[in-house]
């Protein structure tokens, strides 16, 4: 919020040298008007503040759907945006259940008095948004879906890129769209990545209650989302991947799941081909840098993608090459207010954050001024 408060004083237009004389030529940008805007569950006062604030400095009033898993934040954000002095109806709220989604956001994307819709979510949903928002021409920003590779070259600084790994994989277990979800490791530090990676997971993450110090893996969303885990690996497994490291639920609870390592995996499991959202890390050796960009560019999706390496031509190289919006270069964290967050392919369109983020909210209108 306070980022795009300062953006809001530098929306700035532009004046174009005319052909004639007695002509002035203006570019003049301006709000594209109420904007619908449907956030997921696993950052539900981030997923809204980092929209909301870009579309309030442009000069939009916003309509916010959250995630019915996670209504409570955005009613949250409401009463500070009234304690805030936020006039009414210029910040809105509207929780639904899980049976109402569905139609809820499809009065969004079709009402015709809604110009913009901006939804972070799955692939799936994003089309079925696509589709209805269609209908009238609405402006969508789309932040959709991720599987992230994660390669490490052998010329890698082995314990910086286990380090990263860690951070990168089991973030809010998993559960993020950045996430990584496949690991590419070339073949002369393939063993000792995977032995350091096992160690470090065993030593450093814990499962348990949020509250409790000392705990680092909370709980995943839903059942749902635990089965879903539990069948990529036994897919994996069925095919000759070897559990490395936990693998099944833990005993804390139910959607309590052990971060997982599987090594001996192959690019036909279901672990390499959908995205898991969950503590869950797949291990696939390669020859060839080639290889690994093929590999990691063969999904349909690019939202993020990282690899380490301490050759500077190869770093230049890969970072090119892979077909995704965001790249951590020896880095498995990359999101920064600054820098602009989205993806290619079909993980979305549009940016979030940095100075462009603020041009998504915004309609650009040019002016001949004649007569003069």
């Amino acid at each position: 919020m306070e980022w795009f408060a300062e953006e809001a004083r530098r929306i700035y237009g532009d004046i174009i040298p005319p052909s004639v004389k007695d002509r002035r030529l203006l570019v003049l940008k301006q709000a594209v008007g109420v904007t619908a805007i449907i956030t997921p569950w696993n950052f539900p006062s981030a997923m809204i503040t980092r929209k909301v604030g870009a579309a309030l400095a442009a000069g939009c009033t916003v309509v916010v759907k959250p995630a019915e898993d996670t209504p409570l934040s955005a009613l949250a954000l409401a009463e500070l945006a009234n304690q805030a002095g936020i006039p009414a109806g210029v910040y809105n709220v509207v929780p639904c259940s899980q049976k109402q989604t569905p139609a809820v956001g499809e009065a969004l994307c079709t009402d015709p008095l809604v110009a913009k819709i901006s939804f972070t979510g799955s692939t799936a949903t994003g089309k079925v948004l696509l589709h209805h928002a269609a209908g009238t021409v609405k402006r969508v920003s789309m932040e959709l879906g991720g599987h992230a590779p994660f390669i490490v070259f052998d010329s890698a600084d082995v314990d910086r890129a286990v380090a990263g790994a860690l951070a990168s994989k089991y973030r809010n277990s998993g559960q993020t769209c950045v996430c990584t979800n496949r690991f590419l490791v070339q073949k002369g530090i393939h063993d000792a990545f995977v032995e350091k990676f096992a160690k470090a997971i065993e030593r450093e993450l814990r499962v348990g209650n949020g509250f409790d110090e000392g705990t680092t893996q909370g709980p995943l969303i839903n059942e749902k989302a635990v089965g879903k885990v539990e069948r990529h690996i036994s897919d994996a497994v069925s095919q000759g991947a070897s559990i490395v490291t936990g693998g099944k639920r833990h005993s804390f609870g139910k959607n309590f799941f052990e971060p997982t390592l599987l090594s001996n995996v192959t690019t036909n499991m279901l672990c390499m081909q959908e995205e898991t959202f969950g503590p869950l890390a797949p291990v696939i050796k390669f020859d060839t840098e080639a290889e690994a960009v093929a590999i990691a560019n063969s999904a349909s999706v690019g939202l993020a993608g990282y690899f380490y390496s301490q050759d500077p031509a190869q770093i230049w190289r890969v970072a090119e090459q892979l077909e995704v919006g965001m790249v951590g270069v020896n880095e498995g964290i990359v999101s920064s207010v600054e820098c602009p967050f989205g993806g290619v392919k079909q993980s979305g369109l549009g940016r979030e954050g940095s100075k462009y983020g603020i041009d998504e909210y915004l309609e650009i209108k040019y002016v001949c001024f004649g007569g003069l």
